[in-house]
């Protein structure tokens, strides 16, 4: 079953209002246009349907005009001739044409307001149909912009992970740095220690070694 029930229903439909209360207006901006698009060519269909039973009719009011035409020069020649009952037959079948032109010209008339009628109905159809169009192209963009926005921000969360990584990185590399200051430092005070015990060692030896020295001069 369709969206609209018949013809007015859609040039009449307040579209946005519809989308506002569809669940999915993307999907029903679709429906839209397609109940549009069949609507068109059905309006179509019976427009180039009425074309050609107009052009049906103008011929057939070319042949009633040549007809009444015939019969008036008929009725003319059978005066001419003395033939007044022929005349009058003729005459007859002028006026039983001059009917018929009368009926077909009424039908020209009525194809040529319901043809009319057609063509505003096509155009707004267009028109409906062409606002449709444009709100589902707002749907198409609005949804590339949200994909695009999307990306960017992704990018920019991306952007600042690695920003994070490369400081927590400089900051471990300063630390490092410090804390290969502080070994440095460690190790050189260590090594400046050891250095004044094993002065003083070689101190002790030295005095050891000269109270000897002392001791075996003056006993010798």
């Amino acid at each position: 079953m369709g969206l609209f029930t018949r013809f007015t229903d859609i040039v009449n439909a307040n579209i946005n209002s519809m989308l506002d209360k569809a669940e999915d207006p993307e999907k029903m901006i679709r429906l839209i246009i397609q109940e549009m698009e069949e609507t068109l060519v059905e309006v179509r269909s019976s427009a180039a349907k009425n074309i050609a039973e107009k052009k049906t009719i103008l011929r057939q009011i070319r042949n009633t005009e040549t007809s009444i035409d015939n019969w008036q020069t008929k009725a003319e020649l059978a005066i001419q001739k003395g033939r007044e009952d022929l005349a009058k037959l003729a005459l007859k079948e002028k006026q039983k044409a001059v009917v018929q032109l009368t009926q077909l010209k009424e039908d020209l008339a009525q194809f040529d307001e319901f043809l009319s009628k057609i063509q505003e109905d096509g155009d707004r159809l267009q028109q409906k149909l062409a606002e449709a169009k444009r709100k589902q192209e707002s749907y198409v963009l609005r949804q590339q912009s949200a994909e695009v926005r999307l990306k960017v921000r992704e990018k920019a969360a991306v952007h600042n992970i690695d920003e994070a990584i490369s400081r927590f990185e400089q900051y471990q590399q300063k630390v490092d740095r410090v804390e290969a200051q502080i070994e440095a430092y460690d190790m050189t005070q260590n090594k400046d220690l050891e250095s004044e015990f094993k002065d003083l060692e070689a101190e002790a030896s030295l005095e050891e070694e000269l109270a000897l020295l002392k001791k075996k001069v003056v006993n010798g």
